[in-house]
């Protein structure tokens, strides 16, 4: 059971007795779907993206909140995005100045359509091929356009180092991860087995890669997911953790748990990996999180509210986890992002 610490307004912290590494647990947003919250590189902002329908929203677009103002539902927080399209997967470059974010706005002003993601009884992703990459100043202006290739290009964060981008991207005929130089010059492809790679993160240090693939093997799996893909969709059910080095080298899957499991982040220490998963759920949908050793050893529970919590990302000191939670929306489907401080 969830615990106010201070009478009745959501925005007070919030703690739950176990969820023994986060205290001081406290919302940011009070509605709509809101996910992939990114801090800034001063750790006092987060880029994120949301279709709240009360900001004139018709599907994501992508915002910059200052944390410490994110107090109560009165707060809006500065729309980067143009308004146009679809975005997705926003990201603060080096400099703290600047958003990287995946738009489809050049295929088309209009949100593109979903379809029915439902469709055969299994969850379905779009993968749009309209997906470029942008950089934007914090005023929303455009300031570049990192790609310009026909497919999907999106899942965009910048290393540490400063120095480069990874990404995921369909210009070689499947999901792969990429990286490129922080102005989008000499891409190069990192992974090249069939399957979606993405939802990549770069260590601390910048010298590895953590990131979710699914792996279809059997001639039904894979002629399913080349299907899927040619329709521009993926049925994320079926994924594992990996890691790889900055150079392509050294891929290993870290976990091998079944069913669902995304969303990576490295610890601080780089010790270990904190991830999504459903695979401990009978029905599929409950989400909560886990963190990993990078042997696949030390699996060990971080949620246990709601039935939904994923998106996690450490603060750049290391204090602060920020993730998207289903807890506390008052019986809808709303997600919202939550900030805690980690307690090792």
């Amino acid at each position: 059971m969830l615990m106010f610490s201070s009478g009745k307004s959501p925005k007070a912290c919030i703690d739950s007795p176990k969820e023994k590494h986060l205290k001081n647990l406290r919302m940011l947003t009070f509605g709509g779907d809101n996910a992939e919250a990114y801090f800034s590189p001063d750790g006092k902002s987060l880029t994120f993206q949301s279709n709240y329908k009360k900001w004139n929203l018709s599907c994501d677009q992508i915002f910059v909140m200052k944390i410490k103002d994110a107090k109560d539902s009165t707060y809006l927080p500065q729309h980067i995005s143009n308004g146009e399209g679809r975005t997705t997967c926003s990201y603060f470059m080096p400099d703290g100045k600047h958003i990287m974010y995946a738009s489809t706005f050049k295929g088309g002003k209009e949100c593109p359509e979903t379809g029915d993601l439902h469709k055969g009884g299994k969850y379905l992703w779009n993968v749009f091929d309209s997906y470029d990459i942008f950089i934007a100043d914090l005023k929303g202006n455009i300031t570049k356009q990192l790609t310009d290739t026909i497919g999907y290009d999106a899942e965009a964060v910048v290393s540490p180092k400063g120095d480069k981008i990874l990404f995921t991207s369909t210009r070689g005929g499947d999901l792969d991860l990429w990286t490129m130089n922080i102005d989008g010059t000499n891409p190069k492809q990192l992974t090249n087995e069939l399957g979606y790679d993405g939802g990549g993160f770069f260590s601390a240090d910048g010298k590895k890669i953590v990131f979710r693939a699914s792996r279809p093997k059997t001639p039904e799996e894979i002629k399913e997911y080349k299907d899927y893909l040619a329709k521009g969709l993926v049925a994320p059910v079926a994924m594992e953790i990996f890691t790889i080095n900055v150079d392509g080298t050294d891929m290993k899957q870290v976990t091998h748990l079944g069913k669902a499991n995304w969303a990576p982040y490295f610890l601080p220490d780089q010790s270990k990996i904190i991830f999504s998963s459903n695979h401990q759920s009978e029905k599929g949908f409950d989400f909560q999180l886990f963190s990993v050793n990078l042997d696949g050893t030390g699996i060990e529970q971080i949620t246990y509210e709601s039935y939904f919590n994923s998106f996690a990302m450490f603060s750049p000191d290391g204090k602060h986890l920020v993730f998207s939670s289903n807890r506390l929306n008052g019986g809808t489907h709303d997600t919202n992002v939550f900030i805690a401080d980690w307690v090792k």
